[in-house]
C-alpha cells in the first residue's frame, strides 16, 4: 500500500455541474439494464465501467466521469432493482458481480477501468477477482467490505428489518410515510459529510431519483433483500472458504486506487485503510471532512486520485497549454509523481481546503 498521488487540479476541466449523462435500455440476459454514457472528449480514451452502492444509480457517477472523461470513454449501470433497471431475482454480491460482468462482455469494451462504490465496491472486488482479464484497474470508493461492529454503521438500524418475516413490507412502509424531499435530505445527510458541496441542481435530481423509487413497487423488496445478501457476505467472509470478500481482496493484482471518507456515516472508517492493505498494488487515499461518497461530495479530488493511479498504471505526457515556452519538454512520470507527492503530503490543498492525504 502507498499514498495515492494527485493530478494537479488545473488539468480538469473547469468547475461545472453538467445534468445528468443520457441514459438508455439494453435487454440483457432477459431483462432491461439501463446504461448511462459519459462519452470521452479525446479519441484514444480507454473504458470505464461505473457500478453504484445500495440505494444508489448510475447518477451517482456524474460529476467524476465527466471530470475523467478525456482520458475515460464512461459507462454507469444501474444495478437490477435500482434506479431505472428491472428488478433482478437474486439480491446478492454474486448475483450483481454476475451481472456486471455479462455486461462487460455484451458490451464487448472490456477490460475496463472499473469503479466501485459502497455495495458496487465489494461487487467490484469480486470482478476483479474472479475475472482480473475483465478489468484494468480498480478503484473502489468507500467500499463496503466486511466489518461485524454495526454500530459504527447509520445502517445497523436496518438489522431488525432483516429478522421481520417480508421485512420489505414494513420498509415500504416506511417510504410511503415520507415526503420525497424528506427522504432526499435523509438520504444526503446520512451519505455527505457537508451538504453545502452539494449544488441545488443535483438536490433535486436526488429528490426526482428518490419519486422514481416510490412509482417503482419492487424498490423496497431490492433495497431490504440487498442489505441481507450484504450482510450475509459479511458474516460468510469470516468463515472458511474461497468466496469471502477479504480473501478475494487479496487476490486482486489490477492497480487499485481506495477512497475514503473519515466522516463515513454508513461503511466503518477503518475498512478502506483495511483494504488498501489487504489488495497487493494499492493507493490509499483518506479524506478529511468527506463523508460515504466521495465522487458526489468532492469530485475533483477523486478525479486527481484517478488520474494519477492511470498515470502510474500507463503513463502519458501531460498536457502543457499553448503558447508554454518549451511544449516539448513535458514532465516525464518521476517528475509528475513528485508534483503529485507534494500535493498529497499537505503543499496542495482539497476542495475542502485540507489536507486529503491519509
Amino acid at each position: 500500500m502507498k499514498r495515492a498521488a494527485l493530478w494537479p487540479d488545473h488539468l480538469l476541466p473547469a468547475h461545472h455541474v453538467p445534468p445528468p449523462w443520457p441514459g438508455r435500455h439494453v435487454p440483457l440476459d432477459g431483462t432491461l439494464v439501463h446504461v448511462r454514457d459519459t462519452p470521452a472528449t479525446t479519441p484514444d480514451a480507454e473504458p470505464a465501467l461505473y457500478v453504484h452502492g445500495l440505494g444508489g444509480s448510475a447518477q451517482n457517477w456524474t460529476d467524476l466521469a465527466g471530470l475523467l472523461a478525456g482520458r475515460l470513454d464512461g459507462q454507469a449501470i444501474d444495478l437490477p432493482g435500482f434506479g431505472r433497471s428491472e428488478p433482478g431475482r437474486r439480491y446478492t454480491i454474486p448475483a450483481f458481480a454476475d451481472r456486471v460482468v455479462r455486461w462487460i462482455e455484451h458490451s464487448d469494451r472490456g477490460p475496463v477501468h472499473l469503479f466501485g462504490n459502497s455495495l458496487g465496491g465489494a461487487v467490484a472486488v469480486r470482478v476483479a477477482a474472479l475475472r482480473p482479464e475483465l478489468v484494468r484497474t480498480l478503484t473502489l470508493i468507500s467500499p463496503a467490505l466486511p466489518f461485524l461492529d454495526f454500530r459504527r454503521s447509520l445502517q445497523g438500524r436496518m438489522l431488525p428489518v432483516l429478522v421481520i418475516p417480508r421485512g420489505e413490507r414494513l420498509a415500504a412502509w416506511r417510504l410511503a410515510q415520507l415526503a420525497p424531499e424528506v427522504m432526499a435530505q435523509q438520504v444526503m445527510e446520512s451519505c455527505v459529510a457537508d451538504l453545502t458541496r452539494i449544488s441545488e441542481q443535483r438536490r433535486q435530481e436526488a429528490i426526482d431519483e428518490i419519486r422514481i423509487r416510490y412509482e417503482a413497487a419492487h424498490y423496497a423488496a431490492a433495497y431490504v433483500r440487498t442489505f441481507r445478501g450484504l450482510v450475509g457476505s459479511f458474516l460468510r467472509s469470516y468463515l472458511p472458504g474461497e468466496g469471502a470478500l477479504w480473501r478475494q481482496a487479496a487476490s486482486v493484482r489490477v492497480p487499485t486506487l481506495v477512497v475514503g471518507g473519515r466522516q463515513d456515516r454508513l461503511v466503518d472508517v477503518r475498512v478502506a485503510p483495511q483494504t488498501a492493505r489487504v489488495i497487493p498494488d494499492s493507493r490509499l487515499l483518506m479524506l478529511d471532512g468527506v463523508g460515504h461518497v466521495a465522487q458526489l461530495e468532492v469530485p475533483r479530488v477523486v478525479a486527481r486520485a484517478v488520474l494519477g493511479l492511470l498515470d502510474e498504471a500507463a503513463p502519458v505526457p501531460v498536457p502543457v497549454p499553448a503558447g508554454s515556452p518549451d511544449v516539448a519538454a513535458t514532465p516525464g512520470p518521476a517528475e509528475r509523481k513528485a508534483q503529485a507527492t507534494a500535493l498529497v503530503t499537505g503543499t496542495g490543498e482539497s476542495e475542502s481546503g485540507r489536507d486529503v492525504a491519509g
